[in-house]
């Protein structure tokens, strides 16, 4: 039986994602579009690499309430039970139904948006969605009809290119994100140059209630267990296994929308039987 060597195939795929990223965005040089365009770099970075069932966009998020979130850098939201996002004079408004992950683009992960960190900017970001009202609806899937489900996690983490705190270890990096909680909680990031991370928090069971109460109350209990970086050699390989992980087998497949929620707003109602 011959073998692959699986470290160089790996090496070749941080290589060929570091690669993608950097391509995206190294001839932006004025200072007004760097933002977007390291954005836009992750996005388009993360179309490339996802599986087809996740959309990418730059987004605001809303519930039936017409509540909003704050604008989010990226978006990773489903296709198939969210039919329909607004678009508005540029800008994407997602039901929160349908939003599987959010994410903060900073430059560097140290820095300030006046007297916030970019930790604590990108918290209070991840807060404004995930404290939108979700309401699950039924389903069918083979023939068989599902109450609706208890209302999934909503990942939250941060990309940045570079690293300006101290590299002698982690702890600054680990102070201001263990100082976040609640629904201010990060899950994960990458930091390009230095590695990715992830947050492993206690409980970390599957909620298993229906119902915004039961969600808002798993992340009221939430409490930091530790924080795992990777090697800088494996950023983008890393956070990607880590991404995948989390939509694929800690999420699986979001509510589906509850459309008479919606449409109430505008007095109108969709028939729930064929």
């Amino acid at each position: 039986m011959s073998k692959v060597d699986l470290k160089q195939l790996f090496n070749g795929l941080q290589q060929q994602m570091s690669a993608q990223l950097n391509t995206n965005r190294e001839f932006i040089d004025h200072p007004g579009s760097k933002g977007d365009a390291l954005e836009n770099a992750w996005i388009d970075w993360l179309r490339k690499y996802l599986p087809n069932r996740y959309c990418v966009d730059k987004a605001i998020v809303i519930d039936h309430e017409g509540n909003t979130s704050q604008q989010m850098d990226i978006v990773i939201y489903d296709n198939w039970f969210t039919p329909f996002i607004f678009t508005q004079n540029g800008f994407h408004y997602i039901p929160a139904e349908g939003v599987y992950a959010v994410f903060e683009v900073k430059p560097d992960i140290q820095g300030n948006v006046g007297e916030k960190t970019y930790i604590e900017y990108a918290g209070e970001k991840i807060e404004s969605v995930r404290v939108l009202k979700r309401e699950a609806a039924s389903f069918i899937n083979g023939g068989i009809k599902f109450t609706p489900r208890p209302l999934t996690k909503i990942v939250g983490g941060i990309l940045c290119s570079t690293n300006g705190f101290t590299h002698k270890n982690n702890d600054t990096i680990e102070k201001h994100i263990k100082a976040l909680d609640n629904l201010q909680s990060i899950d994960l990031g990458c930091i390009a140059d230095y590695g990715s991370f992830y947050i492993d928090y206690n409980p970390s069971e599957e909620i298993t209630i229906v119902g915004q109460d039961a969600y808002l109350e798993f992340y009221a209990n939430r409490k930091f267990n530790k924080m795992k970086f990777s090697e800088a050699g494996h950023s983008f390989v890393t956070f990607f296994m880590q991404l995948t992980r989390y939509l694929q087998q800690a999420i699986g497949t979001i509510p589906a929308i509850n459309l008479n929620a919606y449409l109430k707003n505008i007095g109108e109602e969709v028939d729930e039987q064929i």
